[in-house]
């Protein structure tokens, strides 16, 4: 049904660097989504599907409690959201977005990743066209026609559903992640969720020359050591 999904999550490297890099992304996410809801799982969903994610890329309960009890008190950070986008070498399209708590130095440090590159930064909305924001759900299964009628039965607006080596995928639209996780869960009682997300999705996938892979590898490495960088999106193929 439709397009493939890839499933391009990053295996981060079992080093110190990497480990306090991962750490610290979902500190920031934890505490900006429990502090801008509230810090009690049960209550804030959103709260909840965050820390069952941090837990599956093995954040530690300590490095997870600590954001939350930070959030609880007073005062604290005031983090904001930030979206950059651009073309990348082998003019891919990519999207970066941040939380930051000093614009100017986000900016700065996003703009030289492109500008040491080669890349081009754009304007706001000129390559998110290009891709579909979605909540995608990966889990076990053969029966994509059964999660299909499921979904259908719960009035979810699903964008797609597809079945892959024993492996089933549903996408929505992005505003549909809650409910869909619900009906998910009515409908399969047992189900473990593998995969639980909001991200963004190419419509069409650009192939990288091999004359602009080794840049490519340079520009993801300069955005993934950014301070402020939560998630990179891009269309990038990269030659076998």
């Amino acid at each position: 049904m439709g397009r493939s999904f890839e499933n391009r999550k990053h295996s981060m490297a079992k080093t110190a660097g990497m480990k306090t890099k991962l750490y610290s992304k979902y500190g920031k996410q934890l505490y900006v989504m429990a502090k801008n809801g509230v810090p009690d799982p049960d209550a804030n969903p959103g709260l909840r599907s965050l820390i069952d994610k941090a837990k599956r890329d093995q954040v530690p309960t300590h490095v997870i409690e600590k954001a939350i009890e930070k959030a609880s008190g007073v005062g604290g950070e005031d983090y904001s959201s930030a979206r950059y986008e651009g073309f990348g070498p082998g003019g891919c399209k990519v999207i970066v977005d941040c939380l930051t708590d000093n614009n100017n130095r986000t900016i700065t440090d996003v703009r030289n990743c492109f500008t040491k590159t080669g890349s081009k930064l754009g304007a706001p909305g000129s390559v998110a066209m290009f891709f579909d924001h979605l909540a995608v759900f990966t889990f076990s299964g053969d029966n994509g026609d059964a999660v299909l009628e499921a979904m259908l039965g719960e009035d979810v607006d699903v964008t797609d559903v597809e079945c892959e080596e024993g492996q089933i995928t549903v996408l929505t639209p992005a505003n549909e992640f809650f409910k869909t996780k619900q009906a998910l869960a009515q409908a399969m009682p047992d189900i473990v969720l593998e995969v639980e997300e909001i991200t963004f999705l190419p419509q069409a996938r650009t192939t990288i020359g091999s004359e602009d892979v080794a840049m490519f590898e340079k520009f993801m490495n300069m955005l993934h050591d950014c301070e402020d960088v939560q998630d990179i999106y891009h269309d990038a193929t990269l030659p076998e």
